[in-house]
Order: C-alpha cells, then structure tokens, then sequence
C-alpha cells in the first residue's frame, strides 16, 4: 500500500510539473502581448489615413498607408528641440544616478562596525522615499538655486535615486568578503576595492539600474511643465504632452495649420508617441542580456 501510494503521489507530482511550463507560458504569452498590442496598434494608426483613422477602422495593420503624419512630424522644429532636450538629459541624468547610486551604495553596504552609524544614515535615505516637503518648496529651492529653464532643473532633483541604491547596496553585499580582504591583504585601498573589484562584477547590476533611470528620466514630463517656462526648454514628453492631452496650438502657425487640416489628430499624435518611445525601445535590446542577471539584484540566497 505504501509503495502504491508514493507511486500515485510521485505520478501526481510529475503531471504537476508538465502542466506548469504550459500553463505558466500561457500566462507569460497573455502579459505580453497585453503590452505590445497597445504599441502595435499605435504604429498601426501612425501609418494610416485621416478617413481610416477617424472612422475606427485601424486595428494591428495600417489601412491606406501613408507616411504623412511622420513627415508632418519631421518638419516641426519643436519636436526635434524637445527630443535634443531629452538625449541631454539621458546623457547627463544617466551617469550621474549611477555615479552617485555607487558611491553612496558601497559605504552602506558595509557592516556597522566598519562604518558607524550606518543604519541612521540608510533610514535618513529611506524616509526621502516616504516623505517630501511637498511641490511649493520643491520649485522654490530650484528658483533660487536658478536651476529654472536649465538642463539641470531636469537633472539635480532626482540625481539620488533612493531605491536603486537600495538594490544596489543588498547587491554589493552579496559579493564574497574574500575579494576585498584579499584586495586589502595587496594594499589597496576603498577607492581601489570599489572601482577594480565591486563595480566590474556588478555589470548586470548597474546595467539594469541604468535601464531604470533611462525610463525614468525619458517618460518624465511633469517636472519640464513646472520648471520649464519656455516651451523651447520642455524635453520631448512634456512637448508632447502638451500636443496629445492639452492640445496647445498656440505656436502653430497657419502653414501649418493648413497641413494639419489635411492629417487625422489620431494619426498625428500617434506618430508622435511612436517616435518618443522608439529610443528607449533601440536601447532596451542592448541592455536586455544584463536584465535578465541584473533583476534579480539585491535577492537573498538561500
């Protein structure tokens, strides 16, 4: 009986585990493609008519295709500016978050006997992330610091990013003691155990934390509507932001308005999304081979 009963379990047990790779792929299947038809069909009404946008009959394939809201697109000098502002912004706001994710990530990442106090400064960090002192004093400390209408408006506020020093931190001390005793032992010294040993092992690491701070700062539009008064200064989501939601037509002129007349606002904005989100989407195919190591930074091991 008891042979019979684990031979039933162990069958049990084995269809278990045929059955999850098919169910879990289904799920996979299902979540995905909840996030890439959305994007398909926006590529879809970019390429399309005025009159087959406007009647609702684009779904996953252009009906009449026509390329004249990417042209439309392409002449308008503001788009282009507010594109320039974002790459700025990428190649500035990017090394810095992670410059400083490091520096600030190594020192807490040591025992307390090593670094005193290390638990008080860890939670005077981790409160950022609970507490702010609201959007008033936020504008004003960067008005008065004549941050307003500059790159570094864009770039200084969010150069900290708590929670990716928070993954980075669990990931440095994860990384066996005896690389740096052993680095010690030869003479080298913090700075030298960071940059020779700590940082070049954690390339999955940082390369998943840049990816998080790309996304960040390309989707961010809030902030170029708030410290940016010149709309020659928004970055390329704030630009259309102000196209796509509040449909501001104030700097268009009657050429164009003319050429507008002849383009579905459907087709337009959609062309406009499309080419916004295209850098971050070229730049995720070369990042993607540290993701899959990098994600699970920070995880504890059994």
């Amino acid at each position: 009986m008891n042979q019979q009963s684990s031979v039933s379990t162990s069958r049990g047990s084995g269809r278990k585990r045929q059955w999850f790779p098919i169910v879990n792929t289904v799920i996979l299947v299902l979540v995905a493609a909840l996030c890439i038809f959305p994007l398909i069909h926006i590529i879809a009404v970019s390429f399309s008519s005025s009159t087959a946008a406007a009647a609702g009959h684009v779904r996953l394939w252009p009906v009449d295709f026509t390329l004249a809201s990417y042209e439309y697109t392409a002449s308008r000098g503001e788009f282009w500016q507010s594109m320039w502002v974002s790459l700025k912004r990428l190649a500035f706001g990017t090394p810095l978050n992670l410059l400083l994710t490091i520096l600030v990530a190594y020192p807490l990442s040591k025992e307390s006997h090593a670094l005193r106090l290390r638990l008080v400064y860890a939670w005077l960090f981790f409160l950022t992330m609970l507490f702010n002192g609201g959007l008033i004093p936020w504008y004003v400390t960067l008005k008065e610091y004549g941050l307003l209408n500059s790159i570094w408006a864009l770039v200084l506020p969010g150069a900290v990013p708590v929670f990716s020093i928070i993954l980075l931190l669990n990931f440095f001390r994860e990384v066996p003691k005896e690389l740096e005793e052993a680095a010690l032992i030869d003479g080298a010294g913090h700075w030298t155990t960071l940059w020779r040993i700590y940082v070049p092992i954690s390339k999955p690491a940082l390369a998943t934390l840049a990816l998080f701070s790309m996304v960040e700062h390309w989707n961010s539009w809030f902030d170029g509507l708030i410290l940016m008064s010149n709309p020659s200064n928004y970055p390329l989501q704030s630009y259309i932001q102000t196209i796509v939601i509040q449909q501001n037509l104030s700097n268009v002129s009657r050429d164009d308005l003319l050429n507008l007349a002849k383009i579905s606002d459907r087709t337009l904005k959609a062309s406009q999304i499309f080419l916004g989100s295209l850098p971050i989407i070229m730049a995720y195919p070369f990042l993607q081979k540290y993701f899959v190591k990098g994600i699970v930074l920070g995880s504890v091991k059994g």
